[in-house]
């Protein structure tokens, strides 16, 4: 299966904010969408990093309260692992599983296309094995 399928039942929506903007407003992006993790761009719209609940923890850690006020580009990860719609998931799974990633943006060409997240990849696991089944409980009953 390809990344492309992914994108195909859960859509290509993809919350992005500007580096610029405060971490305030990404902790308050973030609540409003119930996600865990936002694309980052640059002021000319191009993918800068990626921010997630676990950078602005271990920043607040570190940084205490007067992260809040700062940049995002102060917290965020810079260098972003990403995946294209043509890519097989088999890689994706070894590439979070191996870096320890939860969420990859999916560029076509460069241009951000969707964000698959590591749940979107157990989701895609279970369905396969799901078919397989079916599909093998077939064969044996006939």
């Amino acid at each position: 299966m390809r990344i492309s399928r992914i994108l195909m039942r859960k859509g290509s929506g993809v919350i992005t904010v500007r580096a610029s903007a405060t971490v305030r407003s990404l902790l308050a992006t973030l609540d409003e969408w119930n996600i865990g993790a936002v694309v980052v761009l640059d002021e000319n719209g191009a993918l800068a990093g990626i921010a997630s609940e676990r950078d602005i923890v271990r920043r607040l850690h570190s940084g205490g309260a007067l992260v809040l006020d700062g940049p995002i580009s102060g917290i965020m990860t810079p260098i972003v692992h990403t995946c294209s719609p043509n890519d097989p998931i088999e890689g994706l799974r070894e590439t979070m599983t191996e870096h320890r990633i939860r969420h990859l943006p999916v560029l076509d060409d460069g241009q951000l296309v969707g964000i698959i997240s590591i749940g979107d990849v157990v989701k895609s696991a279970i369905d396969e094995l799901v078919t397989e089944r079916e599909h093998l409980v077939q064969y044996i009953q006939h």
